[in-house]
């Protein structure tokens, strides 16, 4: 099979020849570690300087060289296609307080992060800020009628238009899209989050645009050539739903609905990405997408468990642990394929990956024998008995 063939066999619940594997997320350290030379691709910090000073082609040109050449390096079915910055993009840089800190125009305190280097929120600027009515979003959501609609010829589609050129007859595209979580709004983090309960009049209302823009951007998607899109949104933490499973039927649900059908109308699969616990609405999320990926195992999102419940209807893509791709061994990741190849694997409908994305820290040898473990065990009919 192609690996593209092999993806759609899977989504169909199908079991094609070997367990496809793929990533909707690929930090900077891995290209460099696999491809032996430097990226921009994801890479934090650097990527952000290089836009500062001007080397938005630059950036461009390295995804769109590397992302390739990482996926057949590691032999993925999957590609990742994401936007990127506009032609002649050159941001204003951050004022730079002292090795780590910068401060943006609005006041905004931001940290390079130790752990991912990320250049990351730190400490909001309150001072000015106006929370929305339900009158000012309604008058966004008219605005909406007057606009044109997406253009997929916009430079920020470059380097999606260059990967379905690359890509479309051999392997599974799939374009990053934007999503709607918990539509909240606050002047800081616990506000937005009491906000859901104090303001759902208003909360409705930024669903409501959220939502409009989703089918608005999957209308230009659509015209792209690429066969699925993912939107990439959270609604669990390590521990819980960040918010009640009520406020996700009442305010978001309707809206993940319309979203899907529109996609499906118009030809694309959607495989959703949502990392933390996602048990309350498991249902949910199984009549809507075509996969679910990012399976949180450390939030008590047993790949066992949800190929019982709900592998029937929904693709499960995951089934390593991020935690031990990052701080395990190889002999971890063993167990981790050896666990969800046994019980998600067998009649189709399994995507191997990680159960957030290939980050920061995760060695080399750790990505490799992921590599290993599918080439040498994915074969199916799956066997228990070859996983040693």
């Amino acid at each position: 099979m192609l690996p593209r063939e092999r993806v759609i066999a899977t989504l169909e619940h199908r079991e094609p020849d070997v367990i496809p594997w793929g990533e909707h997320f690929i930090d900077y350290n891995v290209y460099e570690d696999i491809l032996g030379r430097e990226t921009f691709v994801h890479a934090k910090m650097k990527e952000t300087q290089a836009l500062w000073d001007g080397g938005r082609d630059e950036v461009v040109e390295s995804y769109k060289r590397d992302i390739p050449d990482l996926i057949r390096a590691l032999g993925m079915e999957i590609v990742h296609a994401y936007r990127v910055p506009p032609e002649d993009y050159r941001p204003e840089p951050m004022e730079k307080l002292d090795d780590v800190t910068y401060r943006d125009s609005n006041g905004d305190i931001y940290r390079v992060s130790a752990t991912t280097h990320d250049l990351m929120p730190y400490k909001r600027n309150t001072e000015d800020y106006v929370p929305p009515t339900v009158e000012s979003v309604q008058a966004q959501i008219d605005r909406l009628e007057d606009e044109p609609p997406g253009d997929p010829n916009d430079s920020r589609w470059e380097l999606a238009h260059h990967l379905v050129k690359e890509f479309a007859d051999t392997h599974y595209v799939m374009l990053l899209c934007s999503d709607l979580e918990f539509p909240r709004f606050g002047a800081t983090e616990e506000e937005s989050w009491m906000n859901l309960i104090l303001q759902p009049e208003v909360c409705k209302k930024i669903a409501e645009l959220r939502g409009m823009l989703l089918l608005r951007q999957v209308r230009t998607l659509a015209q792209m050539g690429a066969d699925a899109i993912m939107p990439s949104g959270d609604l669990g933490s390590s521990t819980a739903l960040m918010a009640s499973p009520s406020i996700y039927r009442e305010m978001v649900y309707p809206w993940h609905k319309a979203h899907v059908e529109e996609a499906r109308r118009l030809g694309l699969k959607v495989l959703k990405h949502c990392c933390g616990h996602t048990w309350p609405v498991i249902e949910e999320l199984a009549d809507l997408y075509d996969a679910y990926e990012g399976i949180q195992a450390s939030a008590g999102m047993d790949i066992k468990a949800l190929k019982e419940r709900v592998g029937d209807r929904l693709c499960l893509w995951g089934g390593i642990w991020h935690e031990h791709l990052v701080h395990g061994s190889p002999e971890g990741i063993r167990e981790d394929a050896r666990y969800a190849f046994t019980h998600a694997a067998p009649g189709g409908g399994y995507i191997m990956g990680s159960s957030h994305s290939l980050a920061v820290g995760a060695p080399r040898e750790n990505i490799l024998e992921m590599k290993r473990c599918r080439d040498e065990w994915g074969e199916y009919p799956i066997d228990p008995r070859r996983f040693r």
